[in-house]
């Protein structure tokens, strides 16, 4: 299944966007960012001190990532992000226009699990309330899906394979709808 449609995997740190990213860009048949990459050494810096992100440190931020979702424009591709407000999105929408979002949801608890058992990433578990007080799920007007991360990667990644076919036809080999237009 190939996809022109560049999807960004969203949520709270710990659900997986890193594990599922990679899985939803191999079974869509695109390559795959990891949005942390595109992170300025001082965010790293900050975060692995247990101090959150203002939002004026992740402006530059979503402004690279959607620049790499505006070179994949019409060619597909996957790059995660936490994209926690609508104004992120809407960010990422004003660089890259037509992207869709697959937010990864869960519980705390579970989340807070797995963060407590992953090794070497910067992001503390101290910041998770923080992520969650954050969090602004999809509006009804945001194109996007989503889906929960209880189960397997690979559940989880079918789920998420599913559910863009829904909301994208082109994913499943119908005509692309037109991007919904950007309040620039």
């Amino acid at each position: 299944m190939r996809t022109p449609h560049v999807v960004v995997v969203m949520g709270v740190a710990g659900t997986g966007k890193t594990t599922i990213g990679p899985l939803l860009a191999a079974r869509l048949g695109v390559p795959y960012a990891e949005g942390d990459d595109f992170h300025p050494e001082a965010n790293i810096a900050k975060m692995s001190a247990g101090t959150p992100l203002t939002d004026d440190d992740r402006w530059p931020w979503l402004d690279a990532l959607g620049s790499w979702a505006d070179g994949r424009a019409g060619l597909g591709g996957v790059v995660s992000s936490s994209a926690l407000k609508r104004s992120y999105r809407d960010r990422l929408r004003y660089v890259a226009p037509g992207i869709v979002f697959v937010h990864l949801t869960g519980s705390r608890e579970l989340i807070e699990q797995r963060m407590s058992q992953r090794r070497g990433h910067f992001m503390p578990t101290a910041l998770l309330d923080s992520q969650f007080a954050t969090l602004q799920p999809l509006g009804p007007d945001e194109d996007g899906v989503a889906v929960d991360v209880a189960g397997s990667p690979e559940e989880i990644t079918e789920r998420a394979v599913a559910a863009l076919r829904a909301l994208v036809p082109a994913a499943a080999g119908g005509t692309p709808r037109p991007p919904r237009p950007s309040a620039r």
